[in-house]
């Protein structure tokens, strides 16, 4: 290449192959610089959600003819240039649009080619790193897809003085078949192109690089849903520890409580701070709804012990005072009171079920003593022939006092309405 090509080439703007003019309004110009742009892909980096961002590096190259660069060759070879030519000629503006970072690599010189043809046309090449924006939706996070797009778009130049182009359309991406990332899979890269409008400026043509992620979900089922599922069945070992154990069952439904509170911290740790409900979120609070739900569980079994005994209390209170005496109602209006004295088997005495045993009076002689059992038997002021109605109402009423009946049945509500939940959970999300 001569010094005449050269002091041609730092012209602004190169001109077209013939060097075609056009006068429109008085005002002379060129037509558009074709450029073509191919794109190959190295490597994906990281995919970052707290920042909504990506980072990638590629190689980026760009084609166009300037016939002030031509040059004689006999053997018609191409000549190769590195990085310091490039400031001496025109070359194509191109930058990222909503980009946060991005630069050239320089180990150990700067990674920039320039090879120049004979018949002018011209070659330039770059290796660079570029973090862009990518816009996420999380709502079905962490059984969600996301798209991301890098976008190449010339600085300066309108689509009347550059038109932007994909060279070989979408083979004019290419990809690194080792491409991975940890979290997702790579599922396509195509390339699209459109005009975009600035209202100071004018029209632009910009480029698309577009690629898919599908996130893996074994991850987070390791550590996000198989822990709460644990927790919540650990929440339910409670149904079946005696309803005396306070302590037992205080500490291991508090302990679930704080072991879900961290989890869903956890993960909302490595999330922005999004306004909408995320898949995650509802798997985790549903859960946590359980766990506590489980804790309320007990407090209504211990209040209602509490009452119960109290009651019995009274009723032995009122026994023992009587066991002297003959039997009376002691101004209860429909109660009759019964007591057995004597022998009586292990048998009869479990088939008088809910009444109140009277124990040994402490005074009695050992010689005299015999088991009493002061029977309580609640009389219907009606006929007997109004049965069906009074025994299903006295049937709710004993599953409201009788507290093991209410660990009872938690221990199929609950798993079952959380079998249910999954249910519906996994097959709306997968």
């Amino acid at each position: 290449m001569n010094s005449d090509s050269l002091r041609r080439a730092t012209n602004p703007t190169p001109n077209t192959q013939n060097s075609v003019h056009y006068r429109a309004h008085g005002v002379l110009f060129s037509p558009a610089v074709p450029v073509g742009v191919d794109v190959q892909v190295e490597s994906l980096d990281s995919i970052s959600e707290v920042d909504m961002d990506f980072t990638m590096t590629l190689y980026l190259r760009h084609y166009w003819k300037d016939e002030r660069l031509a040059f004689p060759s006999s053997t018609n070879k191409s000549m190769t240039f590195d990085g310091r030519l490039v400031k001496k000629i025109w070359v194509p503006d191109v930058f990222f649009v909503h980009s946060k970072r991005s630069f050239i690599h320089d180990t150990t010189t700067e990674n920039i080619m320039l090879r120049v043809f004979p018949d002018g046309h011209v070659l330039y090449s770059l290796r660079v790193t570029v973090t862009a924006a990518c816009n996420m939706d999380f709502s079905r996070f962490p059984l969600d897809s996301q798209t991301c797009t890098l976008e190449l778009e010339s600085y300066a130049y309108t689509d009347e003085d550059l038109m932007l182009y994909w060279k070989s359309g979408d083979e004019s991406l290419s990809t690194d078949d080792r491409i991975s990332l940890s979290q997702f899979l790579i599922q396509k890269f195509h390339t699209s192109s459109r005009l975009a409008f600035y209202s100071s400026t004018g029209w632009y043509n910009r480029l698309y690089i577009n690629f898919t992620l599908r996130r893996h979900i074994f991850f987070f089922l390791l550590q996000t849903y198989f822990p709460a599922t644990l927790m919540v069945m650990l929440s339910w070992v409670s149904f079946w520890i005696d309803r005396r154990a306070v302590p037992a069952r205080v500490s291991l439904g508090i302990t679930t409580v704080l072991t879900m509170s961290t989890i869903i911290t956890g993960v909302n740790a490595s999330m922005p701070r999004v306004s909408y409900i995320k898949a995650v979120d509802i798997y985790l609070w549903v859960s946590f709804v359980f766990v506590f739900l489980s804790v309320l569980e007990y407090a209504a079994v211990n209040y209602l012990t509490t009452l119960r005994d109290g009651k019995d209390r009274k009723l032995r209170d009122k026994a023992r005072e009587q066991a002297q005496g003959l039997p009376c109602t002691c101004g209860m209006t429909h109660a009759r009171t019964m007591m057995l004295d004597g022998s009586y088997s292990e048998a009869d005495a479990n088939s008088l079920a809910g009444y109140t045993r009277e124990p040994e009076a402490p005074d009695a002689p050992p010689e005299k003593s015999q088991e009493r059992m002061v029977v309580h038997l609640a009389l219907d002021t009606e006929s007997s022939t109004g049965g069906a109605t009074k025994k299903k109402g006295l049937r709710g009423f004993r599953i409201i006092q009788n507290t093991h009946a209410i660990d009872t049945y938690s221990r199929m509500i609950f798993p079952g309405a959380y079998i249910f939940f999954n249910l519906i959970y996994w097959s709306v999300y997968c």
